[in-house]
């Protein structure tokens, strides 16, 4: 990896806004005040924590840093990453603790102007997770992509995972404890008080009994691996973890290693819902398995649907999943895809009950497999953008579920040059496509790809960054929810004391 070196990684992100909802008193009707939506305006501060990337001393990670261009925004402002370390140390924690430990020194990743990638590298085990803020023209969607390279190994392969927001609630179906799998919580604090998280592990029986799992501290400004194994003695093939914070708020990715079939970041899955879409399996997917749980006192009755380029088909053997309440689930659907685009949608049989997914994916075979997971994800939304993208190895798939739509992509320039490219597609209700995504003009280095929906139905999105090393098909998918870019800000003229009452 040829790019400037930073001595920093890991987190989780956080993003930073305000909304605001308002009520204006109509001038026909004094008194009566209507509801109206609240002005879309560009958020003016955002926050992403990165996990630490690596257990391993040959891992080789690569940060992209973009912001794309968006209207309205003001014309100052910067984006920068640091080490959760160094934010410790520098006493700006508030922890007595932190300021005797040793202060790392660390790079800052700071892209120049929106619409422009800026990159960097970090190498081996020792590197930190990272904390993050844009505000002013940065702040809207940001977006900071984490890849890292094991050549050998527990977990070698390609792994990849976008910096996020922190929050308070997290589900992660798909994880293990089985004796070939290595898997981490990774736990990011952004704040400058002490954070208190649960982390709870659901198997095929229900939930694991453990009290080592509760009231974990998360110190401010730093990060916190926590290895699933050692909340339980069970081994367990399919896990659900859920991650809840009783104070503070963190970033949470759980890290999947195998030993013998590769690894990669395990995403959080969308909030519970009836209806999930898992978007973006590779085409060339030897096995998909596909994890679902329900939080909630009622069993699940899904639906299992493959979206593929020319609609929505029932997988022969596995036309429904039955969930039951508190308890993980998981069938084989093998190479589901059959050498096309696919994504898996999950719509309930009869009642709508609250559930959770997650796909683990493998291509290969033998001794020559590598895995990734697909977690379910939200619309497009608004807008959605990936980072870390190449000339070749990038993978833009497309879902429309529902109806067809028309949507927009657009190539950013280049890291190190490289003229922006945008192009115009549509999707055909029930199907996942594909797509032919732009690449900027003569490109050079990385560049970013901005989804933005134009009409029609919602649209869900994943981008498969792959790359073959010693025959091993590395590969690492990341899906597209809504950047969060704007937020709604109330009109100068409007009255809120209505919402007071």
């Amino acid at each position: 990896m040829k790019r400037t070196t930073l001595s920093l990684i890991a987190g989780t992100a956080a993003l930073a806004a305000v909304t605001g909802f308002a009520a204006l008193k109509t001038p026909d009707a004094p008194g009566a005040p209507t509801v109206q939506a609240a002005a879309q305006l560009p958020v003016e501060r955002t926050s992403l924590l990165c996990p630490a990337p690596s257990i391993s001393d040959i891992a080789e990670t690569s940060y992209t840093s973009f912001t794309p261009v968006t209207k309205g925004t003001a014309s100052g402002g910067k984006a920068e990453l640091r080490s959760a370390t160094e934010e410790s140390a520098d006493g700006t924690s508030g922890s007595a603790k932190g300021k005797d430990k040793k202060k790392t020194t660390s790079a800052v990743l700071t892209p120049k102007q929106p619409g422009t990638p800026v990159t960097g590298d970090t190498s081996g085990a020792d590197s930190p997770a990272l904390i993050g803020a844009a505000d002013g023209r940065f702040a809207p969607g940001w977006t900071v992509q984490e890849t890292t390279e094991v050549a050998a190994g527990n977990g070698r392969g390609l792994q990849g995972v976008n910096c996020t927001a922190p929050d308070t609630e997290f589900w992660f179906p798909g994880a293990s404890t089985a004796a070939e799998r290595t898997d981490y919580v990774h736990l990011t604090n952004p704040d400058d008080g002490p954070a208190v998280v649960d982390i709870e592990l659901y198997g095929k029986d229900g939930a694991i009994k453990s009290t080592v799992g509760e009231g974990i501290t998360v110190q401010p400004h730093s990060s916190e691996p926590v290895l699933l194994s050692t909340l339980s003695d069970e081994r367990q093939t399919n896990l659900t973890v859920h991650v809840s914070v009783r104070s503070g708020r963190v970033a949470a990715a759980v890290q999947a290693l195998d030993d013998k079939i590769g690894g990669d970041w395990l995403a959080a899955s969308a909030d519970p819902a009836g209806t999930l879409v898992l978007p973006g399996i590779p085409k060339d997917a030897t096995s998909v398995r596909l994890i679902a749980f329900t939080p909630g006192d009622a069993d699940a009755d899904l639906k299992v649907r493959l979206a593929s380029p020319d609609g929505l088909i029932t997988p022969a053997g596995n036309e429904t999943l039955h969930v039951k309440s508190g308890m993980t689930s998981a069938i084989d659907l093998g190479d589901v895809t059959r050498g096309e685009a696919g994504s898996v949608v999950l719509t309930p049989t009869d009642r709508s009950v609250p559930v959770v997914a997650a796909l683990r994916v493998t291509r290969g075979k033998g001794d020559k497999q590598e895995t990734a997971f697909i977690p379910a994800t939200s619309p497009v939304g608004t807008r959605a953008t990936s980072a870390d993208n190449s000339g070749k190895g990038t993978t833009l798939s497309l879902i429309a579920p529902t109806a067809a739509a028309k949507v927009k992509v657009t190539a950013s320039a280049g890291s190190g040059g490289g003229t922006p490219v945008t192009k115009t597609y549509t999707i055909k209700a029930g199907t996942t496509q594909d797509v032919d995504a732009p690449v900027p003009a003569g490109l050079k280095g990385t560049y970013a790809l901005t989804v933005e929906p134009l009409s029609g139905g919602p649209v869900y999105g994943a981008r498969t960054l792959a790359a073959t090393e010693e025959g091993v098909p590395g590969f690492t998918v990341q899906t597209l929810p809504d950047d969060r870019g704007t937020v709604a800000v109330p009109e100068a003229d409007q009255d809120l004391s209505v919402l007071q009452k």
